[in-house]
């Protein structure tokens, strides 16, 4: 598999990626695989099926499920117990050589996602990957370029893309209902009380439990003694494994911003944080993202909050709206609109919308997001959130934590995936990988 992907290449997958986001994440295309009846049952193989992956395997266990991979058999056990037909992995890569494997879900930690999905894709099987697609902003590019080749259905686990409350908040900003938006605040309450973070990385080891593959856990991450410090689910503070509080939650509270403006790349990035160390995201971060003028869109500055931290007060105006842990405020020229995460979308100010009727529905609701991809890998219909448009915005995304670890404001040039004169920032675009792995 290629190393580097060329500037001639990325300037041509930049131009395609903008048109697929332009599109509002519905773009599809019909899968290489044999196509099948929606009748007819898939053969799913199911990569980490502990914690997140538990829900996964159970959201497409209509299927056949004929392949288990987890490596942690103490965290697969349930799994392994309940589906006992199925075939038995600790190594995914072992796993996707199953000839009869259809499709398969991902949900591991972040720093592997990259691998196991390029695999499946290389090998014919349609992904559903959990949130963040990738580990690093190179990775989100190199995926969202072969999926488009690969034209196998794919799908990224932001399940609020399927809430029919993001189809109406994306349906009042673009029939202009609050005007033209040029700010957008989103706020998360991690990782405040989640997962230890800032973190530093431990001096001492420990022997790695019996039930563990620890070499295959770490995967690309540069090598370590086993520490209980790095895993299960407190991975997410480390960089050389998670993403913080960005990877965790931006995929889910940013969708409805990228879909409903039809963002893309973002032209800047400034961050301001607190406590961030070489080995993990700090205890808060504000992040701002520029956006460039989108046809006759204008441009919008989206700025993110974690660790507690939240959007002026001021820009409410005395509203009272209800507490939001996870939410969203979009400002525009002739109102605002705040949602929590997952909630109908809420106009302001209260009085001025008290009668408004808002445009008739037109977005297709969905059939639920895991059915999405379900039916998306028999027929070729459309996902959500398929790579064409998660890649992009994963991309976006995680320039956040390159702001954060690099303490300055970067300028982001989109066609060439570079930092404009910034050598640091640049390496954190692609970290290097342990010897043995490679994209």
């Amino acid at each position: 598999m290629p190393e580097s992907i060329s500037r001639r290449e990325l300037i041509k997958d930049a131009t395609l990626v903008a048109g697929l986001t332009a599109l509002g994440g519905v773009w599809s295309s019909k899968s290489n695989a044999q196509s099948r009846s929606p009748n007819e049952k898939l053969n799913i193989g199911c990569i980490g099926i502990g914690g997140q992956g538990a829900s996964d395997v159970g959201n497409v266990s209509s299927q056949n499920i004929v392949a288990l991979c987890d490596v942690d058999a103490v965290r697969g056990a349930a799994n392994f117990e309940r589906y006992d037909k199925a075939k038995k992995y600790q190594d995914f890569r072992r796993m996707l050589e199953q000839k009869d494997i259809d499709a398969v879900t991902v949900s591991i930690p972040d720093h592997n996602h990259a691998f196991a999905t390029t695999m499946a894709l290389h090998l014919g099987k349609h992904v559903y990957c959990q949130k963040p697609l990738t580990h690093s902003v190179y990775e989100a590019r190199y995926i969202t370029r072969l999926a488009a080749k690969s034209k196998l259905a794919t799908q990224m686990g932001t399940q609020g893309h399927a809430f029919p409350s993001y189809s109406r908040l994306v349906e009042l900003i673009q029939s202009g209902a609050i005007g033209n938006v040029k700010q957008v605040h989103v706020w998360t309450d991690r990782p405040s009380g989640w997962w230890p973070q800032p973190v530093t990385r431990p001096a001492a080891s420990a022997p790695v439990p019996a039930t563990l593959d620890w070499e295959q856990w770490l995967g690309p991450a540069v090598e370590r003694p086993y520490n209980p410090a790095y895993l299960p689910f407190v991975w997410r503070g480390w960089w050389d494994f998670g993403t913080g509080a960005l990877g965790d939650m931006a995929c889910h509270l940013m969708d409805p911003v990228f879909w409903s403006l039809k963002l893309s790349y973002p032209v800047s990035v400034d961050a301001e944080s607190q406590g961030a160390t070489k080995d993990g995201p700090p205890e808060w971060s504000i992040i701002h993202y520029d956006f460039p003028e989108r046809g006759e869109l204008p441009a919008v500055r989206v700025t993110w909050y974690d660790g507690k931290k939240r959007f002026p007060a001021e820009l409410l105006e005395g509203e009272e709206v209800p507490n939001i842990d996870n939410g969203s405020l979009f400002v525009g020229e002739s109102g605002k609109l705040i949602v929590n995460h997952g909630s109908d979308p809420i106009l302001l100010p209260k009085a001025r919308y008290a009668n408004f009727m808002g445009p008739a529905p037109y977005l297709k609701r969905s059939p639920g997001h895991h059915e999405e991809w379900i039916q998306a890998c028999k027929t070729g219909s459309p996902t959500g959130c398929n790579f064409g448009y998660a890649g992009p915005m994963t991309e976006a995304i995680l320039l956040g934590n390159v702001a954060i670890r690099v303490g300055r404001k970067i300028e982001y040039d989109a066609h060439a995936m570079r930092i404009s004169g910034d050598a640091e920032a640049n390496s954190l675009l692609h970290p290097k990988y342990r010897k043995g792995w490679q994209l």
